[in-house]
């Protein structure tokens, strides 16, 4: 099921518990506000509630569910962060009642849509609650969606608009965005107020509305690391660093783009395609794209260079009281020298 026809199904004919698993807020936002409008507003008064799990009761939120709707065909109850499906215990503040829970959903309320957010990437699948929830719920994992998903959900929201948005454009909005959903969609808000009138965005729109994000401005520091442009690395370090930016969190981007640029370089020619290997990495297809044309241009052993002296740098950073600038600038300089 698709994320179009699942909106579709939640309005039209839904079944009683949907369990809704995604690490993009984007489709939590999307569903919600979808469920709203299908409903009047005095209806959503008092036939919609949300219940965040972490401060609330489970407790609550089934005698919710279990109420019938007042002037109205259907009640709509959504529990978000339900934490008590995973095996992190450090959140456990409040005592919910499970047992209670596992049997709503064998018997549950015919005229209760409940759904259920987890904003989790992984869930205990040993747990009986969890069992019972894939077993007995329509339970949708938006988890590892694909680039190829991602970005026809960017060209529906644009079809709804009567706007497209060409090749180009659509790799920089990727690029821009790191490939999250829920930044992308934030940017075609925008695109599309920026082009009224017209009926194509193109890469000069997103150029002019889409500003380069912190893993696009990493990126453009990996390629300067590597092609040896030791004050051009410097200098767009020093910027990054003048704007505010945290160095810990500026060298896991650069970390994690290294990373990935070794496992292109070593996996690359196990798969069939770049998409295929997106798929097994689970990032979007141009970042594997972008990272094997750097990965061709280097050696094994220079990559793997770079990426343990970067690895140094964060080792001394959260051990050390040295100057980040400092050891940025040591390291491009032995880097050089290899």
């Amino acid at each position: 099921m698709n994320f179009e026809d699942l909106k579709n199904k939640l309005i039209d004919k839904p079944q009683p518990i949907y369990v809704i698993q995604a690490t993009q807020s984007y489709f939590f936002n999307e569903l919600r506000e979808t469920i709203k409008k299908s409903m009047l507003i005095e209806e959503q008064a008092m036939n919609f509630a949300m219940y965040d799990l972490i401060e609330t009761p489970l407790a609550i939120a089934l005698d919710d569910a279990t109420s019938v709707p007042f002037f109205g065909d259907k009640r709509v109850v959504i529990l978000d962060n339900p934490f008590f499906l995973t095996n992190d215990n450090k959140r456990q503040k409040i005592t919910h009642d499970i047992e209670s829970f596992e049997k709503y959903i064998i018997d549950p309320q015919t005229t209760t849509l409940l759904i259920v957010f987890v904003p989790y990437e992984k869930i205990d699948k040993r747990k009986k609650i969890v069992k019972l929830l894939q077993n007995k719920t329509q339970f949708i994992d938006l988890v590892n969606i694909s680039g190829q998903t991602i970005t026809q959900i960017v060209r529906d929201s644009l079809t709804n608009f009567k706007l497209s948005i060409d090749n180009n454009a659509l790799d920089l909005l990727i690029q821009r965005t790191n490939g999250d959903l829920s930044n992308m969609m934030q940017e075609v808000s925008k695109l599309r107020v920026y082009c009224y009138g017209k009926t194509k965005i193109t890469r000069h729109d997103v150029d002019k509305v889409v500003t380069k994000s912190l893993s696009e401005n990493v990126f453009d520091l990996v390629n300067a690391v590597l092609a040896n442009k030791i004050t051009d690395a410097i200098s767009l370090y020093r910027e990054l660093r003048a704007n505010g930016e945290e160095p810990l969190k500026m060298n896991a981007l650069l970390l994690s783009q290294f990373r990935l640029i070794l496992q292109v370089k070593g996996l690359i020619t196990k798969v069939r395609s770049e998409k295929e290997l997106a798929t097994k990495l689970k990032v979007h297809p141009y970042r594997v794209k972008l990272a094997n044309k750097i990965a061709q241009k280097f050696k094994f052993k220079d990559l793997i260079a770079v990426y343990l002296g970067v690895l140094n740098i964060e080792l001394q950073l959260k051990s050390t009281q040295r100057n980040p600038d400092l050891l940025f600038e040591l390291f491009m300089v032995e880097y050089q020298k290899k």
